[in-house]
């Protein structure tokens, strides 16, 4: 990964971890879609491995990828995977699963690795073989006291992202537990749906992390007040 695009995954981890992810998107789709999602304000977008020619898709938006937004590949499963993704520039290696082998290779490539991991040990060996960030999946089943019990034991600093039945409505729930960010599936694209209206969705959900930031900053605020 090269010093502009850790730059730009620096922030987006720090400040929009957001992640949209276009499970079956095609390549006739993705040019308009991938605008849609940047002029709402996404900064990290993946493209599931099982999609329709994904690597097809991911070459496309990587020629003309803007320097602060990270595109990469989810459902990553093979290893090999990751000397290609490095060939494009596209540094987001997304799994569903903890597969070792996978990270240990993302890592070799200078790639981000964004893990899946549901259990403590799954999240710990993902923490150990060197995840950028842990993505906690299914999310919304397991549910907020899961992701509190469960990150009491992972390491400070390390940024889980709720993804699995995230939509707007539970956004806020899940920030005042603590999580990162989140990842969103098929509530913001699922084939077919224009890129119109995946531009609206996405706006709406920046708009909730904003406003969501905003208020956990002047809750902060005020409890600094409250101990002066």
């Amino acid at each position: 990964m090269n010093e502009t695009r850790k730059f730009a995954l620096e922030t987006a981890l720090r400040e929009r971890p957001l992640v949209a992810i276009l499970r079956g998107i095609t390549p006739q789709e993705i040019d308009a879609v991938f605008d849609a999602l940047v002029t709402a304000g996404f900064k990290l977008i993946e493209i599931p491995l099982n999609s329709p020619r994904a690597w097809d898709s991911i070459a496309a938006i990587a020629k003309r990828c803007p320097d602060d937004v990270v595109i990469g590949a989810g459902t990553v499963l093979d290893p090999a995977h990751a000397e290609r993704l490095a060939g494009l520039d596209a540094p987001l290696l997304i799994t569903p699963n903890t597969d070792p082998e996978v990270i240990r290779a993302g890592v070799e490539h200078g790639l981000a690795p964004m893990i899946g991991c549901m259990t403590p040990s799954e999240a710990l060996a993902a923490a150990r073989t060197g995840a950028t960030a842990l993505k906690l999946f299914p999310a919304a089943r397991l549910g907020t006291g899961y992701f509190k019990d469960i990150s009491a034991i992972l390491p400070k600093g390390l940024p889980v992202l709720a993804v699995g039945g995230i939509d707007q409505s539970n956004m806020s729930e899940w920030h005042a537990h603590g999580v990162a960010g989140f990842g969103f599936g098929s509530n913001l694209y699922k084939p077919g749906r224009k890129a119109e209206e995946v531009g609206e969705i996405a706006a709406e959900l920046v708009a909730e992390w904003r406003r969501l930031t905003e208020v956990a900053h002047q809750a902060e605020q005020l409890e600094r007040e409250a101990d002066a």
